[in-house]
């Protein structure tokens, strides 16, 4: 009789490590599909804030009840291809990496409304290249899911504007003492405007660079008004014409 051959060393381990990731995935993709119909109640990003000891200001408000300013405003502002790709403008991307490389500086920008929405959600602030890798695959998996005007309307509910500060509706109250639905036009670009750096820049006093900011946001409003249909095709040539 011939010599057994040695039996191949198995490695549960890798069996459980692949269970964990697809328990992941699978609670991923759940919470995907149940955020298209139910508000998300806190995210990583508002835990983190409340761990500091910082109290929070949130409070959801669907997107009809936000001025329409807003949603334009920061459509203008973050991504104004919002409504004709899917997730990801690779445009953009493109062009924030030779620009990178032209001023030899680290890759920064080109993050759609989807994947700061998908960063918010899911992710952290610091910025990193983990991150954008992580931010990429849960953009097109929000795009496939929602509708882009649960997109935005998630993303405005989430969006951090200051240190506890959360959501359109809380930014309102907070910087200017009245309802989102009742921004004006000045107002809802202050907001956009501090979308970057919202530690840094205040839409209650905002600095000189800040209203220049604006001001170049509100120059292409009337442009991305006819772009935007997918989220306001309430917007009337009025209103896309820059009155206030």
């Amino acid at each position: 009789m011939g010599a057994k051959k040695p039996a191949k060393r198995r490695h549960p381990w890798l069996k459980r490590l692949g269970l964990v990731v697809l328990l992941i995935i699978a609670a991923l993709l759940l919470s995907v599909i149940a955020f298209r119909f139910v508000n998300p109640p806190i995210t990583p990003v508002m835990i983190a804030e409340k761990l500091k000891g910082t109290a929070l200001q949130h409070r959801w408000v669907p997107l009809q009840d936000m001025s329409r300013e807003l949603p334009l405003a920061v459509i203008a502002s973050e991504d104004g291809r919002f409504c004709l790709h899917w997730g990801v403008d690779w445009g953009a991307v493109k062009d924030a990496v030779e620009e990178a490389k032209r001023w030899h500086r680290s890759f920064r920008g080109a993050s759609t409304i989807p994947m700061q929405t998908a960063k918010n959600l899911y992710l952290w602030t610091d910025r990193s290249y983990v991150r954008k890798v992580l931010e990429v695959p849960l953009a097109y998996l929000l795009t496939a899911f929602w509708p882009k005007q649960r997109v935005i309307e998630v993303y405005l509910n989430v969006a951090q504007w200051g240190p506890g500060i959360f959501g359109a509706e809380a930014a309102s109250q907070h910087y200017f003492n009245k309802s989102a639905s009742e921004l004006t036009r000045k107002e809802a670009l202050l907001l956009a405007a501090a979308l970057p750096a919202p530690r840094l820049r205040n839409p209650g006093k905002p600095s000189p660079r800040m209203l220049r900011i604006a001001k170049s946001v509100e120059r292409r409003m009337p442009i991305l008004a006819a772009r935007s249909s997918c989220v306001l095709p309430q917007i009337n040539r009025q209103s896309a014409s820059g009155q206030r």
